[in-house]
């Protein structure tokens, strides 16, 4: 099975975020990309009770541009 996991930039709080419709409740964040993404890797079967680990994550990644009102 695939699963699709948003990360996003907040330049506001200087982390990455990590989000996903297909893992209801699903939130992590942290200020390393390497290290959201290794977190995510467990969480993923974990949140979904999975004992097969071997599952697809596709990431998606974007960097949220600062915007001056």
């Amino acid at each position: 099975m695939e699963y699709k996991v948003a990360l996003t930039w907040d330049e506001e709080a200087y982390v990455w975020m990590a989000t996903s419709e297909d893992v209801p409740g699903f939130a992590l964040e942290s200020g390393s990309l390497d290290a959201l993404i290794e977190r995510v890797k467990f969480a993923v079967p974990d949140l979904l009770d999975l004992k097969d680990t071997d599952i697809k994550i596709n990431f998606q990644a974007e960097r949220l541009a600062e915007v001056h009102v």
